[in-house]
């Protein structure tokens, strides 16, 4: 066995059959010379009384020397007890993270997450994460590769934060999976963008001009009576748009409006006499189970997005969502003195944080308190000329 250099690598006759020619050095280094032409330096060492055989580069990309360097390291693994060709195999076969996603939609998604969750976790799957990293091993993806996703739509923060979140849940899973050593997702310490939190309410003016064109609507039929109903029923209710467009006449009892199951779980909502009083508008179609009867037999209405960007515009309500009517109901609420915990419940959420961002709102009534109540003492302790200069200085 020859000492393998560049001119004897190079020397070596393409032949109709691949073989091997080992260096006289270094025990289980040499080239593999294919019948194409290209030749492979390995490392050939035995594991479990089988010869296992690693590629370490081709000739023309590494030089001998290069080659000998890894070759020593690859030995040095294999004295140490590990098995570098078995690692490399596994690594081979190892799941990507296009794989991943579609493991991870399939057997947790699709079993524990509500429709319009799976919707948004298949549209960041495809149009972000598959894109960008779908073909990385999952074991080799680094912090590095989800910071640089989640800048790359820094433009759409809120976007870029949902996308982040569905990255870290994969990548837990994929721990417990045993995809990933444990305490190594990724996602850890990658900081999210900062959400500018949309609260929009409707005034009484706005609420006036909306009831007026939904009045309008009813009266000349150019919105089913079904849609109006909808919109009246989401700002009385302060209901989720899916809680009202799938509402079944089942589940209206004496109590209120029993929903079997709900963005956090199965809700009993009180129903008011308004709001009743619109239910009691609308047909009960015997081939319907739904309060908000679609024109398909059997089904609800599915679209109310495009009827209501018709009658925002008649009311000139422009920049204002379906979902800001549910904001409208709170704002309502919490202006009107109701504690914040109650307008937690009747809004269902499930935690109190959620409910905290229409806190603010409560100053109003606490300074009317405040101003009513001192104007009572002032009554009664009498500092006439104070409240004179006050009233003349204003």
């Amino acid at each position: 066995m020859p000492k393998l250099t560049k001119r004897a690598v190079e020397a070596l006759p393409v032949e109709a059959k691949d073989y091997f020619v080992w260096d006289s050095q270094i025990a289980g280094f040499g080239v593999r010379v294919m019948p194409s032409g290209a030749k492979t330096y390995q490392a050939q060492y035995r594991k479990g009384g089988r010869t296992r055989r690693v590629s370490i580069g081709r000739h023309g990309k590494i030089t001998v020397d290069e080659a000998r360097k890894l070759a020593k390291e690859v030995m040095g693994q294999v004295a140490k007890g590990e098995n570098p060709a078995e690692e490399i195999s596994q690594h081979r076969r190892a799941p990507t993270v296009a794989a991943l996603c579609e493991r991870f939609f399939e057997t947790h998604v699709r079993e524990r997450c509500k429709p319009s969750t799976q919707g948004e976790y298949r549209r960041a799957i495809d149009l972000f994460i598959v894109p960008a990293i779908g073909s990385f091993k999952v074991v080799d993806v680094e912090r590095k590769d989800i910071a640089e996703l989640h800048h790359k739509f820094r433009d759409k923060p809120y976007q870029a934060n949902r996308t982040l979140g569905v990255l870290s849940k994969m990548f837990n899973l994929a721990e417990i999976w045993g995809l990933r050593p444990d305490g190594s997702n990724p996602c850890r310490h990658v900081p999210k963008y900062r959400e500018e939190k949309r609260e929009r309410f409707l005034s009484q003016d706005e609420l006036q001009r909306l009831g007026q064109v939904l009045a309008d609507a009813e009266r000349d039929g150019s919105e089913s009576p079904f849609v109006v109903a909808a919109f009246r029923l989401l700002i009385l209710t302060g209901c989720r748009l899916g809680e009202i467009q799938t509402l079944q006449w089942s589940f209206i009892t004496d109590v209120g409006m029993e929903l079997p199951d709900t963005k956090t779980g199965a809700r009993r909502i009180p129903l008011p006499q308004a709001a009743r009083a619109v239910l009691s508008t609308l047909p009960q179609l015997p081939d319907n189970p739904y309060v908000i009867a679609g024109a398909v037999p059997g089904h609800y209405v599915t679209d109310l997005q495009k009827p209501w960007r018709r009658i925002r515009k008649l009311a000139g309500l422009h920049d204002v969502r379906i979902h800001d009517l549910r904001h409208t109901y709170a704002s309502n609420a919490v202006s009107s003195g109701m504690p914040i915990q109650m307008v937690g419940r009747l809004l269902g959420h499930s935690q109190i944080q959620t409910t905290m961002r229409y806190a603010h709102l409560a100053d109003d009534p606490v300074r009317r308190a405040a101003e009513e109540n001192a104007t009572r003492l002032d009554a009664l302790v009498g500092m006439p000329n104070v409240a004179r200069r006050l009233r003349l200085a204003v």
